[in-house]
Protein backbone atom coordinates (compact mmCIF):
# COMPACT_ATOMS: atom_id res chain seq x y z
CA UNK A 1 0.00 0.00 0.00
CA UNK A 2 1.14 3.41 -1.31
CA UNK A 3 0.51 6.10 1.04
CA UNK A 4 -0.34 8.72 -2.00
CA UNK A 5 -2.79 6.27 -3.10
CA UNK A 6 -4.75 6.01 -0.13
CA UNK A 7 -8.05 7.95 0.24
CA UNK A 8 -7.94 9.94 3.31
CA UNK A 9 -11.56 10.14 3.55
CA UNK A 10 -10.81 6.51 4.67
CA UNK A 11 -9.28 7.75 7.55
CA UNK A 12 -12.49 10.23 8.78
CA UNK A 13 -14.86 7.34 8.61
CA UNK A 14 -12.40 4.83 10.57
CA UNK A 15 -12.07 7.57 12.92
CA UNK A 16 -15.52 7.65 13.28
CA UNK A 17 -16.37 3.98 13.21
CA UNK A 18 -13.58 4.01 15.92
CA UNK A 19 -15.27 6.07 18.33
CA UNK A 20 -18.77 5.27 17.55
CA UNK A 21 -17.71 1.41 18.19
CA UNK A 22 -21.10 0.98 15.84
CA UNK A 23 -21.40 1.30 11.95
CA UNK A 24 -24.80 2.74 12.36
CA UNK A 25 -24.36 5.43 14.77
CA UNK A 26 -21.19 6.46 12.78
CA UNK A 27 -22.96 6.34 9.25
CA UNK A 28 -24.95 9.39 11.22
CA UNK A 29 -22.23 11.32 12.37
CA UNK A 30 -21.02 11.07 9.05
CA UNK A 31 -24.13 12.05 6.69
CA UNK A 32 -23.50 9.21 5.12
CA UNK A 33 -25.65 6.18 5.02
CA UNK A 34 -24.66 2.56 6.40
CA UNK A 35 -23.64 0.44 3.22
CA UNK A 36 -21.45 3.70 2.20
CA UNK A 37 -19.38 3.27 5.50
CA UNK A 38 -19.01 -0.49 5.20
CA UNK A 39 -17.87 0.46 1.81
CA UNK A 40 -15.28 2.60 3.06
CA UNK A 41 -14.35 0.34 5.95
CA UNK A 42 -13.70 -2.58 3.18
CA UNK A 43 -11.50 -0.67 1.16
CA UNK A 44 -8.87 0.47 4.21
CA UNK A 45 -8.86 -3.38 5.02
CA UNK A 46 -7.96 -3.63 1.61
CA UNK A 47 -5.52 -0.89 1.38
CA UNK A 48 -3.84 -2.17 4.84
CA UNK A 49 -4.29 -5.76 5.01
CA UNK A 50 -6.02 -6.32 7.95
CA UNK A 51 -9.45 -6.74 9.14
CA UNK A 52 -9.61 -3.58 11.12
CA UNK A 53 -12.77 -4.02 12.50
CA UNK A 54 -14.76 -7.36 13.61
CA UNK A 55 -18.57 -7.27 13.89
CA UNK A 56 -20.20 -8.36 17.09
CA UNK A 57 -23.76 -8.28 18.94
CA UNK A 58 -23.16 -4.84 19.90
CA UNK A 59 -21.35 -3.22 16.95
CA UNK A 60 -18.02 -4.13 16.01
CA UNK A 61 -14.66 -4.48 18.20
CA UNK A 62 -11.12 -3.48 16.92
CA UNK A 63 -8.32 -5.55 15.90
CA UNK A 64 -4.94 -5.41 17.36
CA UNK A 65 -3.65 -3.24 14.21
CA UNK A 66 -7.20 -1.26 14.30
CA UNK A 67 -6.37 -0.08 18.16
CA UNK A 68 -2.85 1.00 17.21
CA UNK A 69 -3.90 3.10 14.31
CA UNK A 70 -6.60 4.87 15.46
CA UNK A 71 -4.23 7.23 18.14
CA UNK A 72 -2.38 8.80 15.16
CA UNK A 73 -5.08 8.83 13.20
CA UNK A 74 -7.18 10.70 15.60
CA UNK A 75 -4.71 12.95 16.25
CA UNK A 76 -3.71 13.71 12.74
CA UNK A 77 -7.07 14.76 11.85
CA UNK A 78 -7.54 16.70 14.74
CA UNK A 79 -4.96 18.91 13.97
CA UNK A 80 -6.51 19.49 10.32
CA UNK A 81 -9.32 20.75 11.55
CA UNK A 82 -7.83 22.60 13.88
CA UNK A 83 -5.53 24.22 11.23
CA UNK A 84 -8.44 24.07 7.98
CA UNK A 85 -11.60 25.76 10.60
CA UNK A 86 -10.14 27.35 13.69
CA UNK A 87 -12.56 26.85 16.69
CA UNK A 88 -14.72 30.38 17.28
CA UNK A 89 -17.50 29.49 19.87
CA UNK A 90 -19.96 32.01 21.33
CA UNK A 91 -21.70 30.64 24.31
CA UNK A 92 -23.97 32.87 24.51
CA UNK A 93 -25.74 31.91 21.10
CA UNK A 94 -25.14 28.09 21.32
CA UNK A 95 -27.90 25.76 21.61
CA UNK A 96 -27.41 22.48 22.67
CA UNK A 97 -28.99 19.69 25.09
CA UNK A 98 -27.14 17.97 27.51
CA UNK A 99 -27.89 14.84 29.03
CA UNK A 100 -25.62 14.06 32.50
CA UNK A 101 -25.96 11.16 34.73
CA UNK A 102 -24.64 12.03 38.74
CA UNK A 103 -26.02 10.42 41.45
CA UNK A 104 -28.14 12.29 43.72
CA UNK A 105 -26.13 14.02 46.16
CA UNK A 106 -23.86 15.13 43.58
CA UNK A 107 -26.04 16.69 41.51
CA UNK A 108 -27.71 18.75 44.11
CA UNK A 109 -23.86 20.10 45.08
CA UNK A 110 -23.04 20.96 41.23
CA UNK A 111 -25.88 21.88 39.41
CA UNK A 112 -26.71 24.57 41.30
CA UNK A 113 -23.65 26.48 40.02
CA UNK A 114 -24.06 24.63 36.74
CA UNK A 115 -27.62 26.32 36.35
CA UNK A 116 -26.45 29.69 37.34
CA UNK A 117 -23.81 29.89 34.89
CA UNK A 118 -26.16 28.84 31.99
CA UNK A 119 -29.09 31.18 32.90
CA UNK A 120 -26.36 34.40 32.91
CA UNK A 121 -23.90 33.01 29.58
CA UNK A 122 -25.63 30.15 27.89
CA UNK A 123 -29.40 31.02 28.02
CA UNK A 124 -29.70 28.44 24.58
CA UNK A 125 -28.22 25.21 26.34
CA UNK A 126 -30.41 22.70 28.34
CA UNK A 127 -29.51 20.02 30.59
CA UNK A 128 -31.68 16.89 30.82
CA UNK A 129 -30.48 14.57 34.56
CA UNK A 130 -30.37 10.88 33.63
CA UNK A 131 -30.24 8.48 37.09
CA UNK A 132 -27.04 6.68 37.67
CA UNK A 133 -27.84 3.63 39.42
CA UNK A 134 -24.20 1.85 38.18
CA UNK A 135 -20.74 2.12 38.88
CA UNK A 136 -20.43 1.33 35.34
CA UNK A 137 -21.62 4.29 33.28
CA UNK A 138 -19.37 3.24 30.09
CA UNK A 139 -22.05 1.37 28.65
CA UNK A 140 -24.86 4.43 28.30
CA UNK A 141 -21.94 6.76 26.76
CA UNK A 142 -21.17 4.17 24.36
CA UNK A 143 -25.06 3.92 23.30
CA UNK A 144 -25.42 7.71 23.32
CA UNK A 145 -27.72 7.72 25.99
CA UNK A 146 -25.86 10.35 28.23
CA UNK A 147 -22.89 12.88 26.84
CA UNK A 148 -21.55 12.85 30.57
CA UNK A 149 -21.29 11.02 33.51
CA UNK A 150 -20.00 12.63 36.71
CA UNK A 151 -19.43 10.08 39.83
CA UNK A 152 -17.15 7.60 42.05
CA UNK A 153 -16.22 4.95 38.99
CA UNK A 154 -13.21 3.40 40.98
CA UNK A 155 -12.83 0.17 38.96
CA UNK A 156 -13.62 2.68 35.21
CA UNK A 157 -11.03 5.36 36.52
CA UNK A 158 -8.14 2.19 37.06
CA UNK A 159 -8.88 0.44 33.72
CA UNK A 160 -8.84 3.66 31.61
CA UNK A 161 -5.45 5.21 33.57
CA UNK A 162 -3.50 2.27 31.71
CA UNK A 163 -6.62 1.09 28.92
CA UNK A 164 -5.23 2.48 24.75
CA UNK A 165 -7.66 2.39 22.10
CA UNK A 166 -10.99 3.38 24.34
CA UNK A 167 -13.44 5.87 23.07
CA UNK A 168 -14.18 7.05 26.93
CA UNK A 169 -12.09 9.45 28.07
CA UNK A 170 -11.98 11.13 32.04
CA UNK A 171 -10.91 13.44 34.21
CA UNK A 172 -10.72 13.36 37.76
CA UNK A 173 -12.41 16.23 39.24
CA UNK A 174 -11.98 15.63 43.01
CA UNK A 175 -10.28 13.72 45.79
CA UNK A 176 -11.41 13.13 49.21
CA UNK A 177 -12.38 10.64 51.83
CA UNK A 178 -14.89 8.61 53.26
CA UNK A 179 -16.10 9.15 56.82
CA UNK A 180 -18.95 7.97 59.42
CA UNK A 181 -21.62 9.93 59.68
CA UNK A 182 -24.42 10.16 62.61
CA UNK A 183 -27.00 12.09 64.04
CA UNK A 184 -25.59 15.09 66.59
CA UNK A 185 -26.60 13.61 69.59
CA UNK A 186 -26.05 9.64 68.80
CA UNK A 187 -24.62 8.02 72.01
CA UNK A 188 -20.99 7.40 69.35
CA UNK A 189 -21.11 11.04 68.97
CA UNK A 190 -19.80 11.80 72.65
CA UNK A 191 -16.98 8.78 71.96
CA UNK A 192 -14.46 7.85 70.87
CA UNK A 193 -15.09 5.46 67.36
CA UNK A 194 -13.19 2.15 68.00
CA UNK A 195 -13.56 -0.99 65.83
CA UNK A 196 -15.25 -2.26 68.71
CA UNK A 197 -18.31 0.30 69.10
CA UNK A 198 -18.02 0.87 64.97
CA UNK A 199 -19.44 -2.80 64.44
CA UNK A 200 -21.77 -3.16 67.46
CA UNK A 201 -23.55 -0.11 65.53
CA UNK A 202 -26.68 -0.28 63.35
CA UNK A 203 -25.44 0.74 59.55
CA UNK A 204 -26.82 2.07 56.76
CA UNK A 205 -25.78 1.56 53.13
CA UNK A 206 -26.01 3.45 50.26
CA UNK A 207 -26.30 1.19 47.34
CA UNK A 208 -27.02 1.86 43.79
CA UNK A 209 -27.75 -2.28 43.47
CA UNK A 210 -29.53 -2.71 46.43
CA UNK A 211 -26.36 -4.91 47.36
CA UNK A 212 -25.96 -5.08 51.07
CA UNK A 213 -22.10 -5.60 50.89
CA UNK A 214 -19.88 -2.66 49.98
CA UNK A 215 -16.11 -1.37 50.08
CA UNK A 216 -16.33 -0.92 54.04
CA UNK A 217 -17.01 -4.52 54.55
CA UNK A 218 -14.26 -5.46 52.15
CA UNK A 219 -11.74 -3.76 54.93
CA UNK A 220 -14.02 -5.06 57.43
CA UNK A 221 -13.12 -8.64 56.04
CA UNK A 222 -9.46 -8.38 55.93
CA UNK A 223 -9.99 -6.67 59.94
CA UNK A 224 -11.77 -10.39 60.50
CA UNK A 225 -14.87 -8.03 61.29
CA UNK A 226 -18.25 -7.61 60.47
CA UNK A 227 -21.29 -4.94 60.90
CA UNK A 228 -24.75 -4.90 61.03
CA UNK A 229 -26.60 -3.30 57.73
CA UNK A 230 -29.92 -2.62 58.78
CA UNK A 231 -30.93 -0.79 55.83
CA UNK A 232 -29.68 0.16 51.91
CA UNK A 233 -31.36 3.16 50.25
CA UNK A 234 -30.12 3.94 46.64
CA UNK A 235 -29.78 8.07 47.93
CA UNK A 236 -27.35 10.10 49.40
CA UNK A 237 -30.10 12.26 50.62
CA UNK A 238 -32.24 9.13 51.73
CA UNK A 239 -28.99 8.15 53.85
CA UNK A 240 -29.14 11.99 55.41
CA UNK A 241 -32.51 12.03 56.52
CA UNK A 242 -32.35 8.47 57.87
CA UNK A 243 -29.43 8.69 60.23
CA UNK A 244 -30.36 12.76 61.02
CA UNK A 245 -33.94 10.90 62.56
CA UNK A 246 -32.12 7.35 63.80
CA UNK A 247 -29.47 5.61 65.21
CA UNK A 248 -28.40 4.40 62.57
CA UNK A 249 -24.44 4.93 61.39
CA UNK A 250 -23.44 5.26 57.92
CA UNK A 251 -20.36 6.08 55.87
CA UNK A 252 -20.39 9.00 52.98
CA UNK A 253 -18.10 10.52 50.96
CA UNK A 254 -17.38 13.80 53.01
CA UNK A 255 -17.98 16.18 50.45
CA UNK A 256 -21.57 14.86 49.84
CA UNK A 257 -22.75 15.11 53.36
CA UNK A 258 -23.93 19.18 52.86
CA UNK A 259 -25.77 17.47 49.83
CA UNK A 260 -27.76 15.71 51.90
CA UNK A 261 -29.89 18.57 53.18
CA UNK A 262 -28.89 17.48 56.67
CA UNK A 263 -25.89 19.31 57.82
CA UNK A 264 -27.19 20.99 61.08
CA UNK A 265 -28.32 17.72 62.51
CA UNK A 266 -25.35 15.27 61.40
CA UNK A 267 -21.52 14.84 62.61
CA UNK A 268 -18.67 13.01 61.29
CA UNK A 269 -16.14 11.02 63.01
CA UNK A 270 -12.74 9.62 60.90
CA UNK A 271 -13.09 6.27 60.86
CA UNK A 272 -11.74 3.46 63.29
CA UNK A 273 -9.70 1.95 60.03
CA UNK A 274 -8.50 2.87 56.87
CA UNK A 275 -10.21 2.96 53.13
CA UNK A 276 -9.27 4.28 49.82
CA UNK A 277 -10.07 7.72 48.87
CA UNK A 278 -12.77 8.36 47.13
CA UNK A 279 -12.95 9.97 44.00
CA UNK A 280 -14.90 12.44 41.71
CA UNK A 281 -14.50 11.35 38.02
CA UNK A 282 -16.01 12.48 34.65
CA UNK A 283 -16.29 10.35 31.63
CA UNK A 284 -17.40 11.24 28.15
CA UNK A 285 -17.53 9.79 24.94
CA UNK A 286 -14.84 10.45 22.34
CA UNK A 287 -16.93 11.47 19.60
CA UNK A 288 -17.49 15.00 22.01
CA UNK A 289 -14.09 15.75 23.00
CA UNK A 290 -13.74 18.07 19.96
CA UNK A 291 -17.42 19.92 20.34
CA UNK A 292 -17.27 23.23 22.00
CA UNK A 293 -20.41 22.86 23.67
CA UNK A 294 -19.41 20.36 24.85
CA UNK A 295 -16.16 21.42 25.89
CA UNK A 296 -17.48 24.63 27.73
CA UNK A 297 -19.93 21.92 29.85
CA UNK A 298 -16.48 20.18 31.35
CA UNK A 299 -14.61 23.31 31.62
CA UNK A 300 -17.17 24.36 34.03
CA UNK A 301 -17.17 21.60 35.91
CA UNK A 302 -13.41 21.85 36.16
CA UNK A 303 -13.94 24.88 37.53
CA UNK A 304 -16.52 23.92 40.17
CA UNK A 305 -13.86 22.03 42.53
CA UNK A 306 -13.03 25.03 44.67
CA UNK A 307 -16.45 25.47 45.38
CA UNK A 308 -17.04 21.53 46.02
CA UNK A 309 -14.20 21.56 48.64
CA UNK A 310 -16.16 23.76 50.54
CA UNK A 311 -18.77 22.52 50.77
CA UNK A 312 -17.12 19.96 53.12
CA UNK A 313 -17.35 22.38 56.32
CA UNK A 314 -19.91 19.77 58.09
CA UNK A 315 -18.51 20.15 61.87
CA UNK A 316 -16.80 17.31 63.15
CA UNK A 317 -17.79 15.30 66.30
CA UNK A 318 -16.87 17.11 69.44
CA UNK A 319 -14.08 15.72 71.11
CA UNK A 320 -15.67 12.51 73.54
CA UNK A 321 -16.54 13.42 76.99
CA UNK A 322 -14.76 12.52 80.16
CA UNK A 323 -17.48 10.21 82.16
CA UNK A 324 -17.00 11.38 85.99
CA UNK A 325 -14.90 9.19 88.04
CA UNK A 326 -17.78 6.99 90.28
CA UNK A 327 -18.97 6.08 86.88
CA UNK A 328 -15.81 4.79 85.33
Amino acid sequence: MSFLTLDLNLLRVFDAVMTEQNLTRAAGHLAMTQPAVSNAIKRLRESLGDELLIRTAYGVKPTPRAEALWPSVRSALASLEAAVAPETFDVSAAHATFRMAMADATAAMWLPSLMRSIESEAPGINVRMVPLTTREPRPMLLRGDIDLAVGFFPGVAAQLSYETGSPIRHERLYSGKYVCVMRRDHPLAKVELNLDNYCAANHLLVSFSGRAHGLVDEALAQLQRERRILLTVNQFFTAGRVVANSDLVTVLPRHLIAATGMTDALVHKELPFPLPAVHLDMLWHERDARSPAHKWLRTHLEKMNTQTQRAVNIPASPPPTQAPASSR
